[in-house]
């Protein structure tokens, strides 16, 4: 409802300037009889009915100065939580160690576009050869999605980084139910303990590093996957590998 009283509040400007030859400071709805009130809606919609490319301009120019603003918030975000995105101590890093660019990534393993971003996203970190790519376990979509979170997290603490890449992988690739029955099957495909891992799936060091992300996530107003920090950006969804590439070129020119 927001957008549209701003909208009421420009089109109100643009009838009162060009109807009424008023300066836009001289209309005070509030102080309006409920008559005047009622005739001048009347102009707007008059107005809006025939001209209403009015109302599209007035959206646009709204969206533009929206997203401008969701723009600065991401980068002061980013910039606030830098150690927490990049020093947690927990989440695991790929890629190189010491590349210029670091992207932060917010999946889920239900999430189709994160499925969708996961290749891309691999070969543009194995093809450029200088960006550290950081994975952060950001289960949204329901309890398969937490299960598979736990497993992963669980399979890290366990085994090591080595073997939370292969089920990483695994899983953003699975087509079949998270289930117990199915994590029991990956654990075996990779020799890992299955019975070890379900119970310290249930541990509270898998809880905490599930909750701290979330914690993280709501500090940075994610609300959806995937989600990508790169350096003080935030994308929020599905980026095209075309379009990541030209991202880390511009944030490349900057840092020049």
């Amino acid at each position: 409802m927001t957008i549209f009283r701003n909208i009421l509040k420009h089109a109100s400007a643009l009838i009162c300037a060009a109807t009424f030859a008023l300066p836009a400071a001289a209309l005070d709805i509030e102080a309006m009889s409920d008559a005047e009130r009622a005739a001048f809606r009347a102009e707007i919609r008059a107005y809006l009915l025939d001209n209403p490319e009015v109302l599209m301009e007035a959206i646009g120019v709204l969206e533009q100065r929206e997203q401008a603003t969701q723009s600065a918030t991401d980068v002061e975000m980013a910039v606030a939580y830098v150690d927490q995105l990049h020093n947690d101590g927990y989440s695991w890093q790929g890629g190189n160690p010491d590349g210029d660019i670091t992207i932060v990534e917010f999946m889920d393993y239900r999430c189709g576009y994160c499925r969708r971003a996961f290749t891309e996203v691999e070969e543009l970190v194995a093809t450029d050869g200088n960006i550290r790519i950081i994975l952060k376990e950001f289960p949204i979509l329901g309890e398969q999605s937490v299960l598979a979170s736990k497993f992963a997290i669980a399979v890290q603490q366990l085994f090591g980084e080595d073997a939370y890449k292969d089920v990483h992988d695994a899983l953003m690739v699975l087509r079949a139910d998270i289930t117990p029955a199915s994590l029991t099957r990956l654990a075996d495909a990779f020799g890992l303990n299955a019975p070890q891992i379900l119970d310290h799936m249930e541990s509270p060091a898998v809880a905490g590093v599930i909750a701290s992300n979330r914690a993280l996530g709501d500090r940075l107003q994610i609300t959806g996957t995937p989600t990508f920090v790169m350096q003080d950006q935030m994308l929020r969804g599905y980026v095209p590998l075309d379009s990541m590439i030209s991202i880390v070129a511009d944030l490349r020119s900057n840092q020049g």
